[in-house]
């Protein structure tokens, strides 16, 4: 469950009636379990969803969630391997968090965790940010903390004090080619976040049998690109070997703002696909863009390994961007 998933959820519990507590992970240092952003719901009797630790400190973060619930006013907790109650929670990884918990209807207005679902209903990007000093909490779009927006990188900022809390739409990844290739990536990209879409005009592959549940289009490349408008949080593959089909989908990848462009073939594969880009006007810059042969070499042979691979390498450029 994605984490703004968790603050549906979270809203949802309030609605019927439940007192409910959400934590979040605003800081953490060495060998920490979750990352910054993790949220962890907990309502009055003690269910729970989410994790800030990975099992580590849920049970103690629990027991301040039940306390704040009572007087609705929130905590900030800090769990490290030096402290003797870290040990007792069981947090001897060697790292250190800090996690804010807010009460709903308390420390958090309701308010606010509406704006933040409907935000995740309609696919905006949107920023929780919370004074840790006092009572102060708002809401911002993407034009506010645009690094913060393009990496997923939730954290404090430079002042010490001031916690910004990012909530994205999920990534996108256009698979153009249903080939063999793609039905192992397409699994791997639901597991690290995106939300997939497969291209193919060929209905022998691209068929619901092959990637059942799937969105597939079979539209030419370009028309389905240019509808999907690919952006800043999209990664686009191209894997059918074909120029009639992967081409089109190049020239408009590299139109977009999208972070990724990987495409299948051989070194000799792509020289030739670099000199019909250039006839086509791109300069070099823009075919730099063009990660090929797709995917990090990890010597891959098989089509799964060939998907791990792509994934890696996305990833790879995702987080360093």
């Amino acid at each position: 469950m994605a984490e703004t998933q968790y603050t549906k959820l979270a809203l949802d519990w309030h609605r019927a009636g439940r007192k409910v507590a959400i934590a979040t992970v605003v800081e953490t240092w060495g060998s920490a379990p979750r990352p910054v952003g993790s949220l962890l719901v907990i309502d009055g009797d003690g269910a729970m969803e989410g994790s800030v630790s990975g099992g580590c400190v849920e049970g103690a973060v629990i027991v301040e969630a039940l306390e704040a619930l009572e007087d609705g006013n929130p905590r900030l907790l800090e769990y490290g391997v030096s402290d003797d109650e870290a040990f007792a929670v069981g947090l001897a990884c060697g790292g250190r968090i800090r996690i804010l918990v807010e009460p709903v209807g308390g420390a958090m207005p309701v308010s606010i965790l509406e704006e933040l679902v409907a935000a995740a209903e309609a696919k905006q990007p949107i920023a929780y940010v919370v004074d840790l000093e006092n009572d102060m909490r708002r809401t911002t779009d993407a034009s506010e903390f645009v690094n913060r927006f393009r990496s997923d990188k939730s954290g404090i900022e430079d002042d010490g004090r001031t916690f910004v809390g990012i909530h994205n739409p999920p990534l996108r990844m256009i698979i153009v080619g249903a080939v063999h290739i793609a039905q192992h990536l397409v699994p791997m990209a639901h597991a690290c976040g995106y939300a997939p879409t497969i291209i193919d005009p060929r209905g022998a592959f691209g068929s619901e049998d092959r990637f059942p549940g799937e969105i597939i289009l079979d539209d030419w490349p370009d028309e389905a690109l240019a509808a999907l408008k690919p952006d800043a949080r999209t990664a686009v593959v191209t894997l059918t070997h074909d120029p009639k089909l992967d081409d089109p989908a190049i020239i408009a990848t590299l139109k977009s703002d999208a972070f990724y462009l990987g495409c299948l073939g051989s070194t000799r594969t792509h020289a030739k696909r670099v000199t019909r880009l250039e006839e086509a006007g791109f300069d070099a810059a823009a075919i730099a863009r063009i990660h090929a042969p797709v995917g990090l070499n990890i010597g891959g042979k098989s089509p799964a390994e060939i998907a791990v691979s792509i994934m890696a390498q996305v990833t790879d450029v995702l987080r360093r961007a």
